[in-house]
């Protein structure tokens, strides 16, 4: 499980330097990004159901379609205005707020280790991302919460599903029409190179459509505010990624939020798992 959990907030921090290297190196433009990413994602996954040791079909669900598909475009779209710290803030913060919210009013019950462990991952990512967050417009801001809403809800109703490939797949196949439908009614001002189309689809068929399925079979297993609480790596993993493939700089303040998040996260790792035992 605990692969499986590393392998995952990585791949969600490779979509964010995937999505950075696309946009801000003009490779492509958001709405094509967002459009391909889904596209294939879609394919990839539909290809894997076909696979003898899994042979399943699609299982459709409108409304988790329509989640995977605002979180995506709203992401890319924000990023056009907003600085890395500040979108990761917003994004994560929102998640944060409405997946543990959920977990309240659904009776979970937070005991003080637990609640010391999120602070700490809280404490951590704002360190890291405060001093730079900026001031963010408000559109650019409203879109991507309404990501990260999305990817909340997206993760609430994941927790509901039996067969993490076939729902998976099933929410990217009926993303696309949405894509195309988003994608026409943007004026098809179509920006795009080779090297933004190799990112697209690495960002769709590997670091969404793989990720996304990995993450929908932790989903039943994890409580909401765990599964909120660990995303908040995602942002120090990204940081870590751009100093190694874009150069950025890695302060001491940088490294020591990176510690304090971890460390909150694996605290609240370790509740859990102490009550599964």
């Amino acid at each position: 499980m605990l692969l499986k959990i590393l392998l995952t907030m990585a791949a969600f921090a490779a979509n964010s330097l995937l999505c950075r290297l696309a946009l801000k190196g003009i490779h492509m433009d958001a709405v094509s990004f967002s459009s391909i990413r889904l596209l294939s994602g879609a394919v990839a996954l539909l290809i894997l159901l076909r696979l003898p040791a899994i042979k399943t079909r699609p299982e459709f669900n409108v409304l988790n379609a329509a989640l995977l598909a605002i979180y995506v475009f709203a992401f890319s779209l924000a990023y056009l205005s907003l600085t890395t710290a500040a979108g990761a803030l917003l994004l994560f913060g929102t998640v944060q707020c409405v997946m543990t919210g959920w977990g309240l009013i659904r009776g979970e019950r937070l005991t003080w280790l637990k609640s010391v462990g999120m602070l700490a991952a809280v404490t951590g990512l704002a360190l890291l991302l405060l001093p730079g967050a900026g001031h963010p417009s408000g559109g650019a801001a409203l879109l991507m919460m309404a990501s990260g809403a999305a990817w909340a809800a997206y993760c609430i109703t994941g927790k509901k599903v039996k067969n993490a490939a076939a729902a998976t797949a099933g929410n990217f196949a009926l993303a696309v029409p949405i894509a195309l439908v988003v994608f026409v009614l943007s004026g098809m001002h179509i920006r795009v190179d080779t090297v933004g189309l190799v990112l697209a689809v690495t960002s769709g068929a590997l670091m969404s459509g793989g990720a996304y399925l990995l993450w929908y079979s932790l989903l039943p297993r994890l409580s909401p505010t765990t599964a909120s609480t660990l995303q908040l790596s995602v942002p120090c993993l990204a940081a870590l990624g751009g100093l190694i493939f874009m150069g950025e700089p890695l302060g001491l303040r940088m490294l020591l939020a990176i510690v304090i998040t971890l460390s909150g996260i694996g605290l609240v790792i370790i509740v859990d798992r102490r009550r599964e035992h």
